[in-house]
């Protein structure tokens, strides 16, 4: 049933079927054509696989930063960061990765979150004369951000296939986002050195608490629901209930900006999004199930263990094999696939299961930055209005910085186990 089953996705990928279908098409052609199982069985697992609570976060962060980017939150906090790193030498794509920073810690997608900020910043950044593939790969880089500081989709994914706690996830991927975020601040001042960007405003304490004053309100919303979630008061998808009610009472009574006939079709949007990434991860446990019935992932576990030995080539191994996945399928698709062949490898090279979990995120975000399918990239050259090729060739520093990140992130525990270890 495996071969049978390996066989057929690989015919369907390569006449270009859909991923979510490919894997779906596969499955049912497997189970059909081995006759081990009735197809019942198909429609039991997918519908098991997302009546889950840990997924109802899925779509109620999404509704969440799609409120709260209606809702004249995402200005805000875009100018808050404006008058906070907006004197650097190109204070712009500064204020871009900042900003998407502050944004991360509401939406829990990376493609939300470069969005709602490249939309603002990317013509801002071309207005003032940085070059048009420079705007869109700083925005790429910093929206990638969107799925490594918490809520963070992915990690919740992770953590429900894994078992591993989404609050420990959620409290590990924080430095890790920090570190990031200030990697590629550092990369943006150095580029915009070298092609003469100047800075946007002045630095004033005045001018900072003034649009401080003015994102309070937006501000409060990462504070509540990162704060609730480590504090213990509330769950992941409760954080993101909470979320959604915090994003409609701000933009609509504190910030007037959200109209009530907005909402609908804030609404489907979400929904849509939403419902993409569970039909992917209902198509791909019914792939996962029979991968685990004939004992794939341990088989392919086993091989890599048993190319060596040796714990620093496996974790070179293991990130090669997500940066790989991570360039050619989409981040869902890569964890319901990938993390059941890597958890068994876990005990021999003595990894925690929150440090190898924002690896994996990280890996899989640093996906979303190169083509074909990095949604980052993708989105950002939209807004812009350039080609993929042109701003793939402007995020090249972007993607060398991340991943010598990756690999402090992947040698160096403290990093993501520190603050887990005091909850």
């Amino acid at each position: 049933m495996g071969t049978i089953l390996i066989l057929f996705l690989v015919v369907m990928f390569l006449i270009n079927i859909p991923l979510s279908v490919s894997i779906a098409g596969s499955s049912i052609i497997a189970i059909a054509v081995s006759g081990k199982f009735p197809l019942l069985m198909v429609v039991q697992r997918m519908v098991n696989a997302v009546d889950s609570f840990p997924l109802m976060a899925v779509p109620l962060f999404m509704l969440a930063g799609a409120l709260m980017d209606s809702g004249g939150i995402s200005r805000r906090i875009v100018n808050f960061a404006d008058s906070l790193v907006g004197w650097l030498s190109g204070g712009l794509a500064a204020v871009s990765v900042v900003a998407s920073m502050f944004f991360a810690g509401i939406s829990g997608s990376a493609a939300a979150d470069t969005a709602a900020v490249g939309a603002l910043l990317i013509p801002a950044m071309k207005e003032k004369g940085y070059k048009s593939e420079f705007a869109a790969a700083v925005q790429a880089a910093g929206g990638s951000i969107g799925v490594i500081i918490p809520p963070s989709i992915p990690m919740i994914i992770y953590g429900f296939i894994t078992g591993t706690s989404i609050v420990k996830l959620f409290a590990g991927g924080i430095l890790a986002g920090i570190l990031i975020g200030f990697s590629l601040i550092a990369v943006s001042v150095g580029v915009s050195k070298k092609n003469g960007y100047g800075n946007d405003v002045k630095f004033t304490f005045r001018n900072i608490w003034k649009t401080f004053k003015e994102a309070v309100w937006a501000l409060g919303a990462t504070v509540i629901i990162l704060g609730g979630i480590l504090g213990g008061i509330f769950t992941a998808t409760e954080a993101a209930a909470v979320a959604v009610v915090y994003g409609f009472l701000v933009g609509k009574f504190v910030y007037k900006e959200l109209k009530l006939g907005d909402i609908p079709k804030l609404m489907l949007d979400s929904a849509v999004l939403a419902s993409i990434i569970l039909f992917i991860i209902s198509s791909a446990s019914i792939f996962g199930w029979i991968l685990t019935m004939e004992n794939i992932p341990q088989l392919i576990g086993n091989f890599i263990v048993n190319v060596t030995g040796n714990k620093v080539v496996l974790l070179l191994l293991i990130n090669a094999m997500l940066l790989i996945a991570g360039t050619f399928m989409e981040t869902t698709v890569s964890l319901i696939l990938l993390v059941p062949i890597i958890m068994p490898i876990l005990p021999v090279i003595g990894m925690d299961p929150i440090q190898m979990g924002v690896v994996v995120v990280t890996n899989l975000a640093i996906g979303m930055l190169t083509p074909p399918l990095g949604i980052c990239l993708i989105v950002s050259a939209g807004i812009s209005k350039d080609s993929i090729a042109g701003v793939s060739k402007a995020v090249l520093p972007f993607l060398l910085m991340t991943i010598i990140d990756l690999l402090i992130l992947t040698f160096w525990p403290p990093v993501t186990t520190f603050l887990p270890g005091l909850l």
